[in-house]
């Protein structure tokens, strides 16, 4: 009888250390995914903002002017009658732009993340210390690009009007470790210039530009 108690005994304390090694497994694996994913998106980060300001001034390389983008209307006293936009140089440069995002990020997230070793251990403290292990991601980017304008009081009967690109990248990054989504903004300033005469209300409350250019997945 003493022999089976202590038998029983011995399978509890190795069933309750099984149970602990499982759980600090399963603590270890979910620190260990939380530390590789966060270090995986910061890394994404940097790059897609690298592809992003690339791609802008690679699509930009020719100096863009106002008048390239706007066509101002004044009427027989000097009134501002319409304000439109250049469709197809707008859409062009957006979809360029958006283009060129997307081929950036794919080239230069192909040879994946340098992750240091100690991130592997889940525990935040080590995530920046030991040797740099090259982790293999898989990025899905949508690009968006949109021009947007603003309107803004430069003096007596003089408004300055600022044009700037907006690139919104969608990031779903897909590695062993889980999947991380992320979306990055950039918006640079293209043009702008100072209208003499009042702006009609329909365009400083309007959306000039449309909806801007999408481009998903290939």
């Amino acid at each position: 009888m003493r022999a089976r108690r202590v038998f029983t005994k011995l399978k509890i304390c190795l069933a309750l250390l099984l149970v602990l090694l499982i759980v600090l497994i399963i603590l270890f694996h979910y620190n260990a995914n939380r530390v590789l994913k966060s270090i995986a998106e910061a890394n994404m980060r940097s790059i897609t903002t690298v592809a992003v300001n690339d791609a802008i001034y690679s699509t930009l390389a020719d100096k863009v002017r106002y008048d390239d983008l706007v066509t101002v209307t004044y009427g027989e006293e000097g009134e501002i009658v319409s304000i439109a936009s250049n469709s197809f140089q707008i859409n062009r440069i957006a979809r360029d732009a958006a283009y060129v995002s997307q081929q950036n990020l794919q080239s230069m997230s192909s040879d994946g993340v340098l992750v240091p070793l100690g991130a592997f251990f889940g525990i935040e403290a080590w995530a920046g210390f030991g040797p740099k292990v090259r982790m293999k991601i898989i990025p899905i980017s949508n690009v968006e690009c949109r021009f947007v304008s603003s309107f803004e009081s430069a003096g007596i009967n003089q408004t300055k009007h600022s044009i700037s690109l907006e690139i919104v990248a969608d990031i779903s990054i897909i590695m062993p470790s889980g999947t991380s989504n992320f979306a990055s903004l950039t918006e640079v300033l293209i043009a702008e210039s100072i209208l003499v005469g009042k702006v009609p209300d329909t365009y400083l409350q309007a959306d000039l530009f449309g909806e801007g250019y999408s481009l998903a997945p290939p």
